[in-house]
């Protein structure tokens, strides 16, 4: 199969959608204009750094590839409207020896590896309503490659990394820790979680944790500003952080504040709407600490305050 019969393929596979006027197989995707603002945000994973493909299969690659970029338009408040897709795939040897150009030579026919990685992107796609509408595909002498962009609007205003005040309370949306264990390959983008919550307070500043709890709360505090103290006893650790500590040796509140990929939401609201939200929370959330003024972070664990380091992860370049 070349390049222009699996583009076929795929735009047979592709649910018709009123916001697509015209979908893959063009030069460019036609979407009907939205209103007010768009926003965008694009996030590449590489194999060997995001991803084993030996050990989860590219179905898995898909879904990780597409939850990232739809979390991001969750910590921004907003809903998503349409994606695009690019994927180099591993050149074959053999092919390439014999002399035969194949952009594609893992064979993207049903039920071939890169199938199954379309089809993983199609999981969270269709399952949050966003239109697949075009990408590009490739072949290269590395390992797998995918990156997807994704298309949103905000529901209301942008929630910036930039908006937290001092007298703030910090909340998060689910436990924290671990995710190396699996969970980092099935996330859930917590887009419902966001509409229900930009309808019901101010949210001032947000954002997702992909890189770590510690090392995304310091970018909504330098973003501000303004600093934070945690409270050790409210961060809620997810089990799979408990479990990950046996192994390493470390505590599992090590884990929970700084191995990231939880794709769980970071947000401040003002005193007043914490008191709100507490009382009748239209989402699951637990309020973890408080933005100071003074700049930086710190840990508040058993009656003492310490500097808290802004652990996570971190790409080299």
């Amino acid at each position: 199969m070349n390049e222009f019969e699996f583009i076929r393929q795929l735009r047979a596979d592709t649910p018709a959608h009123p916001g697509v006027i015209v979908g893959p197989g063009d030069d460019c995707a036609v979407l009907a204009r939205p209103s007010g603002r768009v926003l965008v945000t694009t996030d590449v994973l590489t194999e060997g750094v995001d991803f084993i493909l030996a050990e989860c299969g590219p179905r898995a690659v898909g879904r990780k590839a597409m939850a990232a970029n739809l979390s991001d338009i969750a910590a921004m408040g907003g809903r998503p409207t349409a994606a695009v897709v690019g994927v180099a795939l591993p050149a074959n040897p053999e092919r390439e020896r014999g002399g035969e150009r194949n952009a594609h030579p893992l064979a993207p026919a049903r039920g071939s590896p890169v199938h199954d990685l379309h089809l993983g992107l199609r999981d969270l796609a269709d399952r949050f309503g966003v239109p697949i509408v075009g990408g590009d595909t490739n072949s290269w002498g590395g390992g797998l490659v995918v990156s997807v962009t994704v298309l949103g609007e905000p529901i209301c205003e942008p929630v910036l990394r930039s908006g937290a005040k001092p007298g703030d309370r910090v909340f998060v949306t689910g436990p924290l820790g671990g995710s190396i264990l699996g969970r980092h390959l099935d996330p859930t983008p917590r887009l419902a979680e966001t509409e229900r919550l930009v309808n019901f307070c101010d949210l001032h500043a947000m954002i997702d944790v992909s890189d770590g709890l510690a090392k995304d709360l310091g970018h909504i505090c330098e973003e501000s500003r303004c600093g934070a103290v945690l409270h050790a006893d409210a961060i809620p650790v997810h089990p799979d952080a408990v479990e990950l500590s046996k192994r390493t040796g470390r505590p599992p509140l090590d884990h929970a504040l700084g191995d990231g990929e939880d794709f769980e939401l970071v947000f401040t609201v003002s005193a007043d709407d914490a008191v709100k939200l507490l009382a009748n929370p239209p989402v699951p959330v637990w309020a973890i600490g408080e933005i100071v003024a003074e700049p930086g972070l710190w840990l508040l664990q058993d009656g003492t305050k310490r500097p808290l380091a802004p652990a996570g992860w971190e790409h080299r370049l």
